[in-house]
């Protein structure tokens, strides 16, 4: 089977373009004439089997979290309503507008039409469906319940994309206008400064320590700029490298959690991470061992994680979750003291569920009121900045101007 893009006109002349899957050309011209569409185009796309479709090269084609919680909710639809697996996938292949999906999706239903699970057809398209996401198929298929499986899928990973989205759009806004402080000071140091250097010089008057201080700055980016440049390369290129290093990592992860205020949050967001991925794949019926090993790797530092990896030992020696990451003091008293209650009363996916709620909401609360915060404080800095500037420069300018 094989994709084909094609450019027809439908009965009343209109000139419209899709896709079509098809044993060959001729085959997906043949389908499209029963549809009423006359083609004058059509070139295959990709072979569902070949290794093109898996490569995403563009990044308009990428599959996006969105694409792929879209989808599942949509084949947990079919599936509850007792469709057909592989009519079900069939259903998405034609519904589904992202080619680089409708790819996979057609490989995925491909395999499954020749006897393959559902879990290990989508376990070869890794940049697509995740570690979860293969095992909470397996364990929805073992267990007969794939279309339970698959609206809890959709839910955990839409809860992600909110979290994501959210602290993306926080960070969003103080980073911009950081960055337009720095092009702002730049440009005044650059361009500014260095001509009104000139005008003082030519004054022959003297000036300021402020004022000294600030042409002093100026003639050092103008004349050594490349240094900086460079200097600025290496520091992010070599502080990148160490802390993306074994040795390095596990420190920058502490450090990071003692920050003031982003401290704090960082630690919400990773139980957050946690608790929403426990309670998913508990509840969809994942073994605790396998669950608390793919949870670890999500949580995003190395500290929290080590905490989980510890928590593991103890259940496999036959002791509770909450007492080692209580020893951790990695997670708050709050989220130990309901993992110790889910525990005792086997409600353990429902209790991880509920710290997940509370703390999602902490997250959304604390980001809100870091962007609030932040936007006063840094249009301080940056009139701050340029009242400076206007005091060290325009003023002794125009005292000079007036002795004159």
């Amino acid at each position: 089977m094989a994709l084909f893009d094609y450019k027809a006109y439908s009965p009343d002349g209109k000139s419209q373009r899709g896709t079509v899957e098809a044993e060959n050309q001729k085959a997906a011209r043949q389908k499209l004439k029963k549809q009423g569409l006359s083609v004058y185009e059509i070139h295959e796309k990709a072979s569902v089997r070949g290794e093109q479709a898996s490569s995403v090269p563009f990044v308009g084609n990428r599959v996006s979290g969105k694409d792929v919680a879209l989808m599942t909710r949509q084949l947990a639809s079919l599936v509850k309503a007792n469709i057909p697996l592989v009519e079900a996938l069939t259903a998405l292949v034609e519904q589904v507008e992202r080619p680089a999906l409708k790819v996979v999706l057609a490989q995925v239903r491909q395999d499954v039409n020749e006897g393959i699970s559902l879990a290990k057809s989508m376990l070869k398209h890794p940049k697509v469906f995740d570690t979860i996401f293969v095992n909470m198929i397996e364990a929805g298929e073992s267990s007969g319940t794939l279309g339970l499986i698959l609206l809890r899928l959709a839910d955990l990973k839409e809860a992600q994309m909110r979290l994501r989205s959210k602290v993306i759009s926080g960070m969003t806004y103080p980073a911009l206008m950081m960055g337009v402080a720095l092009i702002l000071m730049l440009a005044i140091f650059t361009f500014v400064i260095p001509k009104l250097t000139k005008v003082f010089e030519s004054m022959n008057k003297p000036m300021p320590p402020t004022t000294k201080f600030l042409i002093m700055v100026s003639d050092t980016l103008v004349n050594y700029w490349y240094l900086f440049a460079i200097a600025a390369f290496l520091i992010v290129t070599m502080f990148t490298k160490y802390i993306t290093s074994k040795a390095g990592k596990p420190k920058w992860d502490a450090f990071r959690l003692k920050v003031p205020v982003i401290g704090p949050l960082i630690r919400l967001i990773a139980v957050t991470r946690f608790a929403s991925t426990m309670a998913t794949l508990l509840g969809s019926g994942v073994p605790i061992l396998t669950a608390m090993s793919i949870s670890k790797n999500l949580v995003g530092n190395t500290l929290i994680e080590q905490a989980v990896s510890n928590a593991r030992e103890n259940i496999t020696e036959g002791q509770s979750i909450a007492e080692p990451l209580r020893r951790s003091g990695q997670f708050p008293p709050l989220v130990i003291h309901m993992i110790a209650i889910g525990e005792k009363t086997g409600e353990l996916p429902d209790m991880l569920k509920n710290v997940a709620e509370t703390y999602e909401e902490q997250v959304n609360t604390r980001i809100e009121g870091m962007t609030t915060l932040l936007e006063p404080v840094m249009i301080i800095g940056m009139g701050g900045m340029v009242g400076f500037i206007v005091f060290s420069i325009f003023v002794p300018l125009l005292d000079i101007s007036n002795i004159g």
